[in-house]
């Protein structure tokens, strides 16, 4: 990064297709709070559709996909490279169209339901190194010590919820639909869980709200029965999902709150768990949706029209 940086680097672009695009954005959204880096984040179709003239030779293109095969990513990313863009992609497997269309690829295998924490983290450590070369961010080497201990401590974490992932695999698993809220860091995931996982390998009804857009609509679905999802983090944006929780359970008995405090994570400083939230709810959501697929008997392969018909 601190080459591209040095070379002339005006501006980067998140781009890219489906769900795994949102997994990008904690890391849009640092860069847009904490840098003067002009960032952009792009679904890929519309922008070959509709362009961007800040898309250029001095642009660097991030664009993340578990498959590597997704086709509008594949037209989005030669859309920029015709424009001359640097592209950076973070896949699942090096002999794919994303990953030798990239002028640096970095490839991680993940199973399909552990690739948000490798996306979050992939993009985090992105954005900080974007930062550190611009000097905007003096803690690049303490915070990414801290990082690498993620991979033994996330194990501990799973352990820790399996009792809670159970209980809660069992309060929901007849239920097919569900509000699923968050705010700053933790939106994603709730916007993620609730179209990838729930929607499309369980076929449950959701809908996922900004937590501070809540009050302008999705509070009048509130009455007895209805099921919400509420995901809190560590970041600034904690206020406005606390105010969620102190709404809902007027309305509803049936409220399911993940809060990150709830989980230990020894050696990790409050500045580092900050940004790690959603790192967090997607490892205990993954053991979440283990039981959830067994007892609903939905293997979360199971598919009608996803990657099964043409469309």
């Amino acid at each position: 990064m601190t080459d591209l940086v040095n070379g002339g680097a005006e501006n980067l672009f998140f781009l890219g297709a489906g769900g795994v695009m949102f997994l990008t954005q904690p890391a849009f959204q640092l860069l847009q709070a904490k840098s003067l880096f002009p960032v952009y984040y792009e679904m890929g179709a519309e922008l070959v559709e509709r362009g961007n003239p800040r898309l250029g030779e001095r642009s660097i293109v991030v664009t993340p996909s578990l498959s590597g095969t997704t086709k509008e990513a594949i037209a989005a990313l030669e859309y920029a490279k015709k424009a001359g863009a640097t592209i950076i992609t973070f896949t699942g497997h090096a002999d794919t169209p994303l990953a030798e269309i990239a002028d640096h690829n970095f490839t991680t295998f993940a199973e399909d339901d552990t690739s948000s924490e490798m996306f979050y983290l992939e993009t985090l450590l992105m954005a900080l190194a974007l930062m550190n070369a611009r000097g905007e961010y003096d803690a690049y080497d303490e915070t990414v010590a801290e990082l690498k201990q993620l991979p033994a401590l996330l194990v501990d974490v799973k352990a820790s919820f399996e009792d809670r992932a159970a209980a809660f695999a069992e309060e929901i698993k007849d239920e097919d639909y569900h509000l699923i809220t968050g705010a700053g860091s933790t939106w994603p995931e709730a916007h993620y869980y609730g179209m990838c996982i729930l929607e499309e390998m369980q076929w449950i009804r959701t809908r996922p709200v900004h937590a501070s857009d809540f009050f302008h609509g999705a509070l009048e679905l509130l009455e007895d029965g209805v099921s919400i999802i509420i995901l809190n983090g560590e970041d600034e944006s904690r206020g406005l999902v606390d105010r969620v929780i102190e709404f809902a359970p007027r309305f509803t008995e049936k409220v399911r709150i993940l809060d990150t405090k709830d989980f230990e994570l020894p050696g990790i400083s409050q500045a580092t768990r900050s940004l790690i939230s959603p790192v967090l709810l997607a490892t205990v959501f993954e053991r979440l949706s283990a039981h959830l697929e067994v007892l609903r008997d939905h293997p979360l392969t199971t598919r009608r029209y996803y990657k099964k018909l043409v469309y």
